[in-house]
This record gives C-alpha cells, structure tokens and sequence, in this order.
C-alpha cells in the first residue's frame, strides 16, 4: 500500500475510467456516479479541503459531509433529500474508497462509511393476475394507437424488459413469421450485460398485429404517431404516459409504472415456484441481494394462503 500525493478530487476521473473500463459501467451509470461525486467534490472545495488526499480521509471528515447531505434540500421537492437519496451520495463515496483499495492506495476503509439505516424495505409494487388483464385490455384494437399500446404493454409483461431496454428495441430484432409461436432475442442491460429475453403467445400476436401496422422505414420498434417528428422512437416518458392512460382506463393503480409491470413479472414467477436464481437470469440482476426484494412479496403472500387454508381450525380441541 502506498500513500497518494494526489488531493481525492484530482482522482475522481481515474476512478470513473476505471469504471468504464475496467467494470464495464454504462453511460449512463458514469453519468450518475458523476453526479453524485461531484457534490462531495464541491463540498470538499466549499470547505477548503480540495488538496485533501486519501490517506487524509477520516471518520470525521466523512461524518460532516454526511451532516451536510442531511441538511441538503431537493430543488425540485423543495424538502430535504430523502435517506435513500442521500445513501446513493454515500455509496458513490464508498466505492471510490474501494477503488483506492484496488489500486493498493492508502485511504479510509469503505465499510468505515455506515449508510443512514432505513425505516422499512423498500416497497415493490406489483398487479394481481386480475388488475394485469385488466391493463392488458384496456387498449382499443380498433385503433393503430391502441395496436402500438397493446403490443407494449403486453411486451413488458411478458418479457420484464426494463422500460430503457424496451424503447430501444428495433425492428430488425422482432422477426415473426405467420406460424410463430416462440421468440426470444438479446437485449443489453445495466452494465452492458447481455441477457435473453422470451415473449409469450399473447405478446407475439400482439406484436404482429403492431408490425402489421408499420409501413414506414423507421428502424425503432416503438414508434410515437404524434408530434412534430410523427415517425420516430418513443421516449422512456413517452411510456409512462401511455401506461398512466390506461391505469386510469383499467382501474388499476394510477402509481402504475413500466417498473410495476417488471415486478409483476417478476413476482408472477417466483409465485409459480421458479426458482431466485432463475428469476435473476430472467431480470438480468448482476447480484442475486438485488433480486432478493421480491421474496418478502411472496413469503407474504404464503403467509395468506397458509391462514386462509391451514388455520387449523377443522381439529379438534
């Protein structure tokens, strides 16, 4: 281990190449841990402490900024960063200490960094069987709008593509003949990782009925018909809207997101008994913890199905 003549902030673009390189990070996961250094980088100049270097780095230091981010207020909510928020600050901050670590540099220890405890498990919001019928129909057939939305919707359910992989699917990649009855392709995901994604039955015939649709030469699979560009690929908001209109449409859940459709996805499979780790592979999780949130779901489900069906109460005393 050596210690570094270099002040913390002048390391920063290092530990994002090596992120790039080396981890192999997408663009827009540098472009957040980008952001989220930055503000230590302009505390540490705020409080004249540019030329600290790592060796120079203590629970103290550390403990102040994290006083700052507490007092820290959200622009657009106008009320204080939320604890998750402010421990994605502190998980930037831990991994360039482990990137210090990896280069044999002399610095604080990351697990020196504790994260603000949270109150609960973050929630994960998911359909019944019931409410994703219910959202699956809701489009009209009748309409190539309503084709385009039926196709989308039942292709995030089918698939549990994250809403960024489904819009930049193209057309080239969905290649269904009159007798198809199976498709799988690759998608890239988070981190660059490529993974295969199936589409079932329903998704198939509902994409056909979409491609049937296109007579342009526009290469996106997901096309907006309105606007000023009518013809081009529609955006992650773009999604969402469209998901928002047939919530209300559906009676479903206004808090509906394309994310709810992948936890839904999710949960309808490990509530037919597949197993966490295929489920991972399905999601394209590059670490089994991050996979494990939707077994709280499911054990509170059994917990249910055992009180309603097994309560005992048939025996005798």
């Amino acid at each position: 281990m050596k210690k570094s003549n270099k002040p913390i902030i002048q390391h920063i673009n290092n530990f994002l190449e090596y992120l790039d390189i080396e981890k192999g990070l997408s663009n827009t996961t540098l472009e957040n841990y980008t952001h989220l250094l930055s503000k230590f980088s302009n505390w540490l100049k705020e409080n004249k402490l540019k030329n600290l270097k790592p060796h120079q780095l203590t629970p103290e230091v550390v403990w102040k900024y994290k006083v700052y981010l507490a007092k820290c207020i959200n622009p657009a909510t106008k009320q204080p960063l939320k604890k998750s928020t402010r421990n994605y600050y502190l998980i930037a901050l831990r991994n360039l200490l482990n990137y210090f670590a990896d280069r044999d540099i002399v610095s604080l220890p990351a697990e020196k960094i504790k994260l603000i405890r949270l109150k609960s498990e973050r929630a994960i919001k998911f359909l019944t069987l019931e409410q994703i019928e219910k959202l699956l129909l809701a489009p009209d057939d009748s309409t190539k709008t309503g084709i385009r939305d039926r196709a989308i919707l039942e292709t995030l359910f089918s698939t549990g593509l994250r809403v960024r992989e489904l819009v930049s699917l193209d057309r080239n990649q969905i290649k269904i003949k009159p007798d198809t009855k199976e498709l799988e392709i690759s998608v890239t995901g988070k981190g660059g990782r490529i993974r295969t994604v199936y589409f079932s039955e329903r998704a198939i015939e509902a994409l056909r009925n979409y491609l049937k649709t296109r007579d342009d030469k526009e290469k996106a699979l997901f096309i907006s018909y309105k606007g000023p560009k009518s013809i081009a690929r529609l955006t992650t908001r773009s999604i969402e809207n469209i998901i928002k209109k047939y919530c209300v449409l559906a009676g479903v859940p206004i808090t509906t997101t394309p994310h709810t459709l992948r936890h839904s996805f999710a949960t309808d499979l490990l509530s037919q008994g597949v197993d966490l780790r295929t489920v991972q592979e399905f999601l394209g999780h590059k670490n089994i913890s991050t996979t494990q949130i939707y077994t709280h779901i499911t054990s509170l489900r059994l917990k249910e199905i055992h009180k309603k069906f097994h309560s005992g109460k048939k025996l005798k005393k």
